[in-house]
């Protein structure tokens, strides 16, 4: 049969695209290896300006002792995890339903423009989804058999998770809810029930106890200053699209086609090769894992309205394999082999597309910018100026060498974003006393000034620097407009030196 080979594509595919992007590191990954890069003794410190717990910054931080800190080699550990997820993706479809879902959850997984973006992007997020779908997998076979080794990994995965991203929270809470009412309502397997929130606990205790004092200093300090909560329908809907690829015509096709696979594993039979019963009550094959992925993003999503918390697709990373797992249980809802084939060729191609998307797509235009510097006379003393600091990351990892340079609004090291009390920080500094100090410092050099309008609590500071910049130094002019093929776009100026 055909069946083996056109997976085996698909996934060497899906691996294959895995492994490259272009684009320059942005902002969140530079940060991430900057960060990574300190001393292990000083890493904790590090974080606590930062706001993500630890487990991944360790991680790489071995990984680049051992491999260097060159894009490919810092994407690459991303792509480990990517990789390693699939064969417990496979095992847990085969858990769920058997060799068909087994497949298609593989295929799903390998050629999803998601999981492929993730797997090329120096962040913990391919982590996360490899750390649910392995503790997936150990919690269905604990709840089979409570072994004190099945319990020991599920703990593992549990307090891993914690220290990966702070949304596992709310999946470990929403699984304890799950777990509590199946204890409820299932005598027979209350026991078992019990045990496996018993591992979890423990796991989670051990592994994230430690770090709680950071991570209550990381909720009261840091938080997302960039961002506004959504409410949960934008979020529903950019989730969806996303995990289709974004909003391209292949992106948009494949989140169509996974919400339609979504829904007949949560309501469809297959009545014979060419009809579908829906039932509204929902039927049980995949219903739980449905329901903890939908309301772990509902709580999420609340927790985000009350806090004030920004929200990214890239968290959703969280409940990605039980999305996974719920699309390709739908296709048990097609009796006719042929149509699962034809649907999950479909998917792959559409998949597939998105991943090769990702590997001319522009993250960030640092390297115009440094590139820009260097081509009109960029020298060795220069100073570089970034508002925000948000900037300095990703464009000082291509700056060339023997430029001064400096963040608004604190003048701090360029290659760290400090995001304690943050917005409290942004509103309260005084661009015109930070203007008058570069000024004051750069006599007799040019002034490279990177600035991006639009940030939150920022208001017009950037600009009102440029303007105070302008007028000390006539003859300024500007280089680069914001890139729109950029995700991560910058403004540059040139403010040349005085005669």
């Amino acid at each position: 049969m055909a069946v083996a080979p056109a997976v085996a594509v698909a996934v060497a595919g899906g691996l294959i695209l895995r492994l490259y992007t272009r684009s320059e590191l942005w902002l969140d990954e530079a940060l991430t290896v900057n960060i990574a890069e300190v001393p292990l003794s000083q890493l904790t410190e590090a974080l606590r300006r930062d706001g993500a717990p630890p487990l991944y910054y360790v991680l790489l931080h071995g990984w680049m002792a051992v491999f260097g800190e060159g894009n490919q080699a810092v994407r690459l550990l991303s792509a480990v995890f990517s990789a390693a997820t699939l064969p417990f993706v496979y095992r847990a479809g085969r858990r769920l339903g058997g060799p068909v879902v087994a497949v298609a959850a593989l295929v799903l997984m390998a050629t999803s423009p998601f999981a492929i973006h993730y797997a090329t992007e120096t962040r913990m997020y391919s982590l996360v989804a490899l750390l649910v779908t392995a503790g997936y997998l150990a919690l269905v076979r604990a709840l089979e058999r409570p072994t004190l080794g099945r319990l020991a990994v599920l703990g593992a995965a549990s307090g891993g998770l914690l220290l990966t991203h702070y949304w596992s929270f709310y999946l470990v809470a929403t699984t304890g809810v799950a777990l509590t009412l199946l204890a409820w309502r299932r005598p027979a397997r209350r026991a078992a029930a019990v045990r496996v929130m018993g591992a979890i606990g423990v796991g989670s205790v051990v592994l994230f106890g430690p770090w709680v004092p950071h991570f209550l200093y990381q909720a009261a300090h840091t938080g997302t200053p960039w961002g506004i909560a959504p409410g949960p329908i934008e979020v529903a809907f950019t989730t969806l699209v996303d995990l289709g690829g974004g909003p391209f015509p292949e992106g948009q096709a494949l989140a169509g086609l996974l919400a339609a696979l979504a829904l007949l594993a949560v309501l469809g039979r297959a009545v014979d090769g060419h009809r579908i019963e829906l039932d509204l009550r929902t039927r049980p094959g995949v219903r739980a894992e449905a329901v903890v992925g939908a309301v772990t993003l509902f709580v999420a999503v609340a927790a985000g309205v009350l806090t004030a918390s920004a929200f990214a697709t890239r968290y959703t990373s969280v409940v990605f394999p039980l999305i996974v797992l719920t699309a390709a249980y739908g296709l048990r809802s097609l009796a006719d082999r042929r149509i699962v084939a034809a649907v999950l060729v479909v998917a792959a191609l559409l998949g597939l597309v998105g991943g090769v998307r990702n590997v001319v797509a522009r993250r960030t235009s640092a390297d115009t910018v440094a590139s820009l510097i260097a081509a009109n006379g960029g020298r060795a003393g220069d100073l570089v100026v970034y508002c925000p600091d948000q900037l300095g990351p990703d464009v000082t990892r291509v700056l060339a060498e023997g430029y001064e340079e400096s963040t608004f609004p604190d003048g701090a090291d360029p290659r760290i974003v400090d995001w304690v009390d943050y917005r409290d920080r942004m509103r309260a500094a005084e661009p015109q006393e930070f203007a008058a100090d570069v000024l004051d410092r750069s006599a007799g050099r040019a002034i490279w000034y990177v600035w991006m309008p639009g940030y939150r609590t920022l208001g017009k500071h950037c600009q009102r620097i440029n303007d105070a910049f302008g007028n000390a130094r006539p003859g300024n002019r500007q280089l680069l407009e914001p890139d729109v093929t950029a995700f991560e776009r910058h403004v540059l100026w040139l403010h040349p030196a005085k005669a």
